[in-house]
């Protein structure tokens, strides 16, 4: 499974022209399920990504999690951080899971972490999304659970 953080100043995902989902200050995480990913590669994931430090403190170090700031998260589904361009110019998305088990731990993710306390936002899975946002610093983490 793969995770791209971005600490944003705010985020927000269209699908055609309604706004479905918005978050203040926090984290975005763009998401990639890949083929063979199960329950400990979310869990793995939840628990580092609603722990991670990369909000500031009063002496300007990276040693605040999104919910020491009081902060969102907002999870979008993103298939093709899996894509293979090692052959000719057309990415291939083989290594991402199929639709149906990559919707399920996608969801399952976001559950785990509103369990952890967390307001969470989430894209509409398979939907052409608009995804606009606010990065901050910039601030932006590579997460994979395979390395």
């Amino acid at each position: 499974m793969k995770a791209v953080l971005q600490r944003v100043k705010r985020a927000s995902v269209r699908v055609g022209s309604e706004t479905i989902a918005q978050i203040g200050p926090g984290i975005l995480v763009l998401l990639g399920v890949g083929a063979g990913d199960g329950r400990k590669d979310i869990e793995y994931l939840a628990e580092k990504i609603s722990g991670i430090r990369i909000f500031e403190d009063e002496q300007g170090k990276m040693n605040l999690s999104v919910a020491d700031i009081g902060g969102e998260m907002m999870v979008v589904s993103q298939f093709t951080l899996y894509a293979d361009c090692r052959k000719g110019k057309r990415p291939s998305f083989t290594e991402a899971a199929p639709p149906g088990e990559a919707e399920r731990l996608y969801l399952e993710f976001a559950r785990l972490l509103r369990e952890k306390g967390l307001k969470v936002a989430e894209g509409r899975f398979q939907a052409r999304m608009e995804v606009d946002l606010v990065n901050d610093g910039p601030v932006t983490i590579i997460l994979d659970t395979k390395s």
